[in-house]
């Protein structure tokens, strides 16, 4: 008789019990977000660096990493405003660091961003490195006129 309510017993805690699930990983792609490649010079990554990006008003990091070996850096914005990405890249000679200013939308996606002084006034810098270099050639041309005379 024993036997019978142990076995009864089993067989409903076996019915009552919930399913017992094995841990899975999920994933899903989705085509959003913002990245930002860095680098030295065009054919030069900063490849494997040291970043942190901080969100709107943020004090400790919304997110840490290191670079891909391409130099990219990529990330998902919660909410709208600036977002900051900054990096330490290490180079032969030393630590060199970029900060970036990355204006996101109400749509979470990238309005704008903080474009470096030289790409920002290129025709500018252009057209100034023609006048001096103009003024340069006149100045040694003229030195060596009144050399001669």
């Amino acid at each position: 008789m024993r036997i019978a309510i142990a076995i009864f017993a089993l067989c409903l805690l076996c019915a009552t019990a919930t399913q017992a699930r094995a841990h899975a990983v999920h994933y899903r792609v989705e085509n959003r977000g913002i990245s930002a490649r860095i680098f030295y010079g065009p054919d030069d990554p900063v490849s494997y660096s040291v970043y942190e990006i901080y969100g709107p008003e943020d004090t400790i990091p919304h997110q840490k990493g290191r670079t891909d070996r391409n130099g990219i850096v990529s990330f998902l914005p919660d909410r709208p405003g600036p977002w900051r990405i900054t990096v330490v890249g290490e180079a032969e000679h030393g630590a060199h660091g970029a900060a970036i200013t990355v204006q996101v939308a109400e749509s979470l996606y990238m309005a704008s961003f903080d474009k470096p002084l030289v790409a920002q006034y290129t025709k500018g810098f252009v057209g100034m490195s023609i006048l001096l270099f103009a003024f340069s050639l006149w100045v040694l041309l003229s030195n060596r006129r009144e050399k001669r005379g």
